[in-house]
C-alpha cells in the first residue's frame, strides 16, 4: 500500500506528517468554532426572529441592531473578514495566526450565517400552532421551547449542517493567512511549490470532510421529521 501511494502522491506521502498536522488543526478549527457557533448562533437566531415586527417578543431597537449586525458580517467576503480582524484577534486571543488566531474571524462569519438559518427555519413554523399556544395561556419563551423550537429541529438540523460546511470552506481560506490546516497546506506546497498531487490530496479530504458531515446532517432531519 505504501509504495502504491508513493507512485500515485509521492509528494503528499514525503510530507504526511505535515499532512497530519493540518488535518488535525483543521478538525481543531471546525470542532471549536462549529460548538461555539451552535451556542451562540442558535439563540442569536432566535433573538433575531422572535424581537422582528409582529414578533412574540417584539422589539424594533434590538431586532434593528442584530439585523444590521447579520448584514455587514454576512456582506463581507470571508478573506477580507479575516484580514480586517487581525487586530481583534491579537487583542483577544494574543495571536493572529494558527488555529487561536482563526477563532474570531471564524466566528463572527459563522455565527451571523447561522443565524440566517435559524431565522429561517423558525419562520416555517406553522402559525396555528403559535395560536394553539396562545390560547391555552403560554408565554412567549414557553412558545419559543415548546413550540418553535421543537417543531423546526428539522429546519435547525439543515441550518447547522450548512453552516458546518461553509466552515469547512472558511477554514481553509484562514490558512491563506497564517491560520493553517488544510488551506495552508495546499497552499505552501500545492500551490506555492506546485505539487499538483499535494492540491488534489487536500481537495479530496475536503470533500470526504464535507460528505460526511452532509450525511450526518440528513440523517439527523430524517430522523426528527414529522
Amino acid at each position: 500500500m505504501a509504495e502504491f501511494l508513493s507512485s500515485i502522491i509521492p509528494n503528499v506521502v514525503l510530507r504526511s506528517d505535515q499532512l497530519w498536522r493540518a488535518f488535525g488543526e483543521t478538525i481543531q478549527m471546525v470542532g471549536i468554532v462549529g460548538v461555539l457557533a451552535v451556542l451562540i448562533g442558535i439563540p442569536f437566531g432566535v433573538l433575531l426572529f422572535a424581537t422582528k415586527p409582529g414578533g412574540i417578543l417584539q422589539n424594533r431597537p434590538l431586532h434593528f441592531v442584530l439585523n444590521k449586525f447579520c448584514d455587514v458580517f454576512r456582506s463581507i467576503p470571508f478573506i477580507l473578514l479575516a484580514i480586517i480582524l487581525l487586530g481583534l484577534s491579537r487583542l483577544v486571543v494574543g495571536t493572529a495566526i494558527g488555529v487561536k488566531g482563526a477563532i474570531i474571524p471564524l466566528l463572527l462569519a459563522t455565527i451571523p450565517f447561522l443565524g440566517r438559518q435559524i431565522e429561517g427555519a423558525l419562520a416555517e413554523v406553522p402559525g396555528g400552532l403559535v395560536e394553539a399556544a396562545q390560547s391555552m395561556g403560554c408565554s412567549p419563551w414557553e412558545i419559543i421551547t415548546r413550540v418553535y423550537l421543537k417543531e423546526a429541529v428539522p429546519g435547525i438540523a439543515r441550518g447547522v449542517t450548512i453552516t458546518l460546511i461553509s466552515l469547512i470552506n472558511f477554514t481553509a481560506i484562514a490558512g491563506s493567512i497564517g491560520a493553517g490546516g488544510l488551506g495552508s497546506f495546499a497552499i505552501s506546497y500545492g500551490h506555492g511549490k506546485n505539487l499538483p498531487d499535494v492540491m488534489w490530496t487536500v481537495l479530496v479530504i475536503i470533500i470526504v470532510m464535507v460528505s460526511l458531515v452532509q450525511t450526518i446532517g440528513n440523517y439527523v432531519v430524517k430522523k426528527t421529521t414529522h
